[in-house]
């Protein structure tokens, strides 16, 4: 099971993501930011309170991203 080790937030609305299997590259949430529970991504100081829990990685409001999700689209 391919979990996230490492994530920083980046400008854009980008991730820096290091994950178990040892790909790292950077993760564009850009893509979900205006969908439901995503929109409050929008503000900065919560983007970058982003930190790995259960496997992926997630914000205090529990917005999430699977490892899986972050593998499929993750830019190396």
């Amino acid at each position: 099971m391919i979990k996230v080790i490492s994530v920083v937030a980046m400008d854009d609305y980008k991730l820096k993501v290091e994950l178990s299997n040892g790909r790292k590259g950077v993760f564009d949430v850009s893509p979900y930011i205006d969908k439901g529970v995503f929109a409050e991504l929008k503000d900065r100081a919560y983007f970058g309170s982003v930190r790995p829990a259960f496997g992926g990685m997630m914000w205090p409001h529990e917005q999430d991203f699977s490892a899986e999700t972050i593998e499929c689209e993750i830019q190396e």
